[in-house]
C-alpha cells in the first residue's frame, strides 16, 4: 500500500484515463534512490489491469550493452515484429539480437519501436513502464526517446522513473516531469509501521530523522544501537545493510549471485548454466530469495533494488568474479554468441591481453555486433587491453569513427582525442582528423573543422596525395559552411601547391564560393565543373552538395529533384540523420518554387529531427527557410524571432538568408528605408546565393527611397549573374529590375512576364506582375493593368503573401475594381504535419506507409487525416486525391 502519494497517483490516473480515451501521454518520475519511484510504477501497473503492460528496467551491469533495455521491454513481443515495414523489421531484429547485421540506424530502431507500440495499442490500451532509466544503455534510451516524443494519437501511456543524482542517457527535456519527494511525517510513520519487526518507541524518532521521509530507508535501516546520522549518509547505510545480508548467505548462493552480478544479461538461461560450471544449482537461489534480495521473474533474475546490486558487486571477491566471467564466456561460446563471449573473455583480463583484444575486434567485425554503438564499445575495450601504442591508437580511431557514425558526437570526440595520444603515423592522424572534423561541423564549428583538415592534409601529402586531396576538399566544404572565403582561397592554393589529383575540384569549390568572383564566369563555370564531375557519384554527402550547387546556379528544378530523391531514400531507409541534412535543401527549393506549404512542413519536420540528432547547423538553416516564409506572409514577430539565431552567428550563409528575410519583411510592409538600410551593405559584402537573391529587393527599396545610383549598381550586378546562370526566371527578375530604373519599362516588363511563364518562382512572377500593373495603371492603361494585377493577386493569395496581396488589391481598387479579401484555401488551413500526411495520402499511401516516411505511428497518421478531412470538405482518400490534384502549387512529390 502506498502512503502519502495521493498527488502522484492522481497524475498517473489522469495519464491512464487519457490513454484509455485514445491519446498518448508520458510522465517522468524523478527522485532520489529509495524514494518510491518503483513503487509508483508497480501501483500504476496494478491500476492498469485492463491495459497491456510492457516494462523494462535500466540495469547497471547491462548499461554497456546496446539495446539491452529495449530487449527487456519488447522481448515478449518479438513475434509481432515481422508485421512492421521491412526496413523497420530488420533494424529491430538486429537491435534485439534476432538477426545478424552490421550497422543499424538508431533512429530507424526508434521508428520501429514507435510503430510496434502503436500496433500493440490497437488491440487494447498500452502502458509502458521504464524504471531506473538512468541506467539504460544509451542505444535503448535514444530509441525510446525518439518513439516517446512522437506518440500522439495512440492509446499509449509511458511512465519513466529516473534518479535525480545520476547522469542519464535518457534526457527527458521537454517531457512532463513529476518530482517524487520525501514522505510527510504522518505518511512516514505509516510506512514505519509496515516493518516486519516493530520498532521500539524510543528509537522511532531517531529512525524517522535519519530516513528523512525515504520509504526504503524507513523499511530497511537497522535500529539496533542506531546513532543519529546526517541525511547524506543514509545511502551508505542502506548499502551496508544489503551488503551484510549478502555476506550472511551460503557460499554457493554467493557464487551464484556473483554470476548474476557479472552477467551481461539477467537471463536465467545463461546464468544458471554458468553457475553450474561453478558447482551451483538452481536451489542455491532460494536463500537469496528468502532474504528478499533477488527473485526470478519471467526467466530473469531481478534484484529487489539497485542498491542490492551495487552491494553485491562490492562484496564479490576478484577471484570469484574472474571465475564467473570464465564460466559465462564458456556458456556464450557454446551458444555461438561471439560478442558476449568476447566481452566476458575481455573481463577476465587483468592487464594488456592481445588475445582478448583480438576476440573483441573479431566480434566487432563479424557482423553479429548490433550496430555502430556496439562496434565502438568493442573497439574501445579492445584498445584498453592493447599494449602496442600504434595498435591501440588504431583501435581507438575505429571506435571513434563508429561512435560518429551512430551520432554519439561527444563520445566520438573523446575517443578521437585518446587515439591522437597514441598515434604518430600521419595517415592514421588524418583518419582521426576526419572524425574530429565531422564532430565539429555537426556542432556548427566549421572554422575549426577547416583548420584541422587543412593541417592534416599537409601532414599526409608526402605519403598519400589522394588522401590529402580528400582532406582538402572536406576542408573547403567546411570553410564554405562557415562563409570563410579567405580560407577557401587558401585551401585551393594549398591543393595546387601540393599537386593533389583533385586540386582542380578544390579550386572550383573556392572560385564558386568566393565573393569577389560571385558575378563572373570565374564563379559560375567552376560550379558547373563541380556538378558535372561529381554527377556520377552515389554517396549521399556528395549528392547533397550537388543539390546545393544546382540551387546556386538557380536551377530550382534540378535542386528539388536531387533533394526529393535523397529524401525519398532517407525516408525509405528510416535514416533520420540523413533526412535532417537533406530537408534544408528540399525546403529551400520548395520555398523558391512556390510550394510554401510543403516547405513549411519539411522545415518544421527537419527542425524536430535535427534536435533529435544534434545537427545544429542544419537546424539554423531550416529556421531561415521558416523566416523567409514568415516574411512573405507578413508575420513580423515570427520572422524576427526565427532570424535572431542565424543573425547572431556572424557572416555565414544562414546569416545572409536571415538578413534577406528581414529585408523582405520590411519591403512587404512598406518600410523601404529599413529595407534599404539592411540591404545596402550587400553590394560590397562577400556573399553567396542568399545575398544574390536579395539584390532585386535592394533595387526596389533603392527606387522607393530615391537612391537610384545604388539601385543601378545592384541591378547591374544581378543582371550579369542572371545572364551567366541562364535561367529564364532570373532573366525575368533582371528585366524587372531594369524596368524599375529606366524608360523602356513596358517592353522589359512584358518580356519579364513571358519569361516567368517558363517556370521558376511564382512569388517573383507575382512581384513582377504587381510592378507591371502599377506601371500600367499610372500610364492609364487600366484594362491591361487589371489583367496582370489579377494574376499577381491570385498567386499572392495562393502563397498566403498577405502584405503583397494587400498591395495588389490596393492597385486594383485604384484601377476602379473592388476586390474582396480572399478566403484562405482549405489546404492552407492545415497544420504542417497535416499537410504532409494529406499529400502522401492523396498519392495512395496507406497510414502505415505514411508513418514510416514521416517518423509517425500509423494511428497518429489516421488522427491527422481525421482532423484534415473536415477542413478540406472531403470524406475519403479518393476525394482527397482529386482535391490535391487540382491545386497547381502542389507537386506529387510533396511527401518525399
Amino acid at each position: 500500500m502506498l502512503h502519502g502519494r495521493s498527488e502522484e497517483t492522481a497524475r498517473i490516473d489522469a495519464l491512464l484515463r487519457q490513454a484509455r480515451a485514445g491519446r498518448s501521454g508520458v510522465l517522468v518520475l524523478r527522485g532520489e534512490a529509495g524514494i518510491g519511484k518503483s513503487a509508483l510504477l508497480g501501483d500504476a501497473a496494478a491500476r492498469a489491469d485492463d491495459m497491456r503492460v510492457l516494462r523494462t528496467d535500466g540495469i547497471e551491469s547491462e548499461a554497456g550493452f546496446p539495446f539491452a533495455g529495449l530487449h527487456l521491454l519488447l522481448g515478449r513481443e518479438i513475434d509481432r515484429i515481422d508485421a512492421l515495414p521491412a526496413p523497420q523489421v530488420r533494424a529491430l531484429r538486429v537491435a534485439l539480437g534476432q538477426e545478424a547485421g552490421g550497422d543499424v540506424d538508431r533512429y530507424l530502431v526508434g521508428l520501429a519501436v514507435l510503430t510496434l507500440l502503436a500496433e500493440l495499442a490497437e488491440e487494447r490500451p498500452l502502458l509502458c513502464l521504464v524504471d531506473d532509466a538512468h541506467w539504460l544503455d544509451p542505444a535503448s534510451a535514444q530509441a525510446l526517446l525518439f518513439a516517446v516524443r512522437r506518440l500522439d494519437a495512440e492509446p499509449v501511456a509511458v511512465i519513466v522513473a529516473v534518479r535525480t543524482d545520476e547522469v542519464s542517457p535518457f534526457d527527458p527535456a521537454g517531457l512532463p516531469e513529476l518530482p517524487v519527494g520525501p514522505l510527510g511525517e504522518s505518511a512516514a510513520a505509516e510506512v514505519l509501521a509496515q516493518r516486519s519487526e516493530p520498532v521500539p518507541g524510543h528509537l522511532r524518532p531517531d529512525l524517522l530523522t535519519e530516513a528523512q521521509g525515504n520509504p526504503l530507508a524507513l523499511l530497511e535501516l537497522p535500529v539496533d544501537g542506531m546513532p543519529r546520522r546526517l541525511p547524506s549518509s543514509r545511502y551508505q547505510r542502506l548499502h551496508e545493510v544489503f551488503a551484510e545480508r549478502v555476506r550472511r548467505l551460503p557460499e554457493a548462493t554467493r557464487r551464484l549471485l556473483g554470476v548474476v552480478a557479472d552477467a551481461s544479461s539477467a537471463d536465467a538461461s545463461v546464468v544458471f548454466p554458468a553457475a553450474e560450471r561453478l558447482g551451483c544449482t538452481r536451489d542455491d537461489l532460494a536463500p537469496a530469495e528468502q532474504a528478499q534480495l533477488v527473485r526470478l521473474v519471467d526467466g530473469r533474475l531481478v534484484f529487489r533494488h539497485p542498491l542490492v546490486f551495487s552491494a553485491l558487486r562490492d562484496t564479490v571477491e576478484a577471484g570469484s568474479r574472474m571465475a564467473a566471467h570464465e564460466a559465462l564466456a564458456a556458456v556464450h561460446a557454446a551458444r555461438g554468441d561471439v560478442c558476449s563471449y568476447a566481452w566476458h573473455r575481455s573481463a577476465m583480463a587483468t592487464g594488456p591481453d592481445e588475445e582478448a583484444a583480438a576476440a573483441l575486434e573479431t566480434a566487432a567485425r563479424s557482423g553479429s555486433a548490433r550496430g555502430s554503438a556496439v562496434v565502438s564499445a568493442m573497439y574501445e575495450r579492445a584498445a584498453g587491453l592493447t599494449a602496442d601504442r600504434a595498435r591501440r591508437g588504431r583501435r581507438l580511431t575505429v571506435a571513434a569513427e563508429a561512435a560518429a557514425d551512430t551520432g554519439q558526437l561527444d563520445r566520438a570526440a573523446t575517443l578521437a582525442d585518446q587515439a591522437a595520444d597514441h598515434v604518430t603515423d600521419p595517415v592514421q592522424l588524418a583518419d582521426i582528423a576526419l572524425v574530429r572534423a565531422t564532430v565539429l561541423d555537426s556542432r556548427d564549428r566549421p572554422r575549426e573543422a577547416h583548420r584541422l583538415l587543412s593541417d592534416a592534409a599537409v601532414a599526409v601529402a608526402a605519403l598519400d596525395l589522394s588522401l590529402a586531396g580528400h582532406l582538402l576538399f572536406r576542408a573547403g566544404r567546411a570553410a564554405a559552411h562557415a562563409g570563410d572565403f579567405d580560407a577557401l582561397d587558401r585551401t585551393a592554393a594549398r591543393a595546387e601547391e601540393l599537386g593533389v589529383p583533385s586540386a582542380h575540384l578544390v579550386t572550383a569549390l573556392s572560385r564558386a564560393f568566393a565573393a569577389q568572383n560571385a558575378l563572373t564566369d570565374a564563379a559560375i563555370a567552376p560550379l558547373r565543373v563541380l556538378v558535372e564531375e561529381t554527377t556520377r557519384c552515389d554517396r549521399h554527402l556528395e549528392l547533397l552538395d550537388i543539390g546545393w550547387w544546382h540551387l546556386m546556379l538557380a536551377d530550382l528544378d534540378s535542386a528539388d529533384d536531387v533533394a526529393s530523391r535523397l529524401a525519398a531514400v532517407a525516408r525509405q531507409q528510416g535514416a533520420a540523420g540523413l533526412l535532417a541534412s537533406v530537408l534544408p535543401l528540399l525546403a529551400r527549393a520548395q520555398l523558391m518554387r512556390g510550394r510554401h506549404d510543403d516547405a513549411e512542413a519539411n522545415a518544421t519536420e527537419g527542425l524536430r529531427i535535427a534536435a533529435d540528432t544534434g545537427q545544429r547547423r542544419h537546424a539554423v538553416y531550416l529556421t531561415t527557410v521558416l523566416a523567409g516564409l514568415a516574411a512573405i506572409r507578413g508575420e513580423e514577430q515570427r520572422c524576427v524571432e526565427l532570424a535572431a539565431a542565424p543573425i547572431a552567428r556572424g557572416v555565414t550563409p544562414g546569416n545572409v538568408h536571415a538578413a534577406g528575410a528581414l529585408s523582405l519583411l520590411d519591403l512587404g510592409l512598406g518600410r523601404y528605408e529599413a529595407a534599404f538600410g539592411r540591404l545596402s551593405g550587400m553590394l560590397g559584402a562577400r556573399h553567396r546565393g542568399g545575398a544574390m537573391a536579395s539584390l532585386p529587393d535592394l533595387v526596389e527599396a533603392a527606387i522607393r527611397v530615391d537612391r537610384r545610383e545604388d539601385g543601378l549598381a545592384a541591378a547591374r550586378q544581378y543582371a550579369e549573374w542572371a545572364g551567366r546562370v541562364r535561367q529564364p526566371w532570373t532573366r525575368a527578375v533582371a528585366l524587372r529590375c531594369q524596368a524599375l530604373l529606366d524608360g523602356n519599362a513596358d517592353g522589359r516588363y512584358a518580356r519579364a512576364v513571358a519569361l516567368h511563364q517558363e517556370g521558376g518562382t511564382p512569388f517573383e512572377r507575382a512581384r513582377t506582375e504587381l510592378l507591371y500593373g502599377e506601371w500600367l495603371r499610372r500610364a492609364r492603361r487600366i484594362s491591361e493593368a487589371r489583367i496582370v494585377l489579377h494574376s499577381a493577386l491570385e498567386i499572392f493569395d495562393r502563397l498566403q503573401a498577405h502584405p503583397w496581396s494587400a498591395r495588389a488589391r490596393g492597385e486594383l481598387r485604384a484601377a476602379g475594381e473592388s476586390v474582396r479579401a480572399a478566403d484562405p484555401g482549405a489546404v492552407q488551413r492545415l497544420t504542417p504535419q497535416e499537410h504532409q500526411v494529406v499529400q502522401l495520402a492523396a498519392r495512395g499511401l496507406s497510414n502505415r506507409e505514411i508513418g514510416a516516411q514521416l517518423f509517425l505511428s500509423p494511428r497518429t497518421v489516421g488522427y491527422h487525416l481525421y482532423k484534415a478531412y473536415p477542413k478540406l470538405g472531403v470524406g475519403s482518400r479518393s476525394e482527397l486525391a482529386s482535391l490535391v490534384a487540382t491545386r497547381p502549387d502542389h507537386s506529387t512529390r510533396v511527401g518525399t
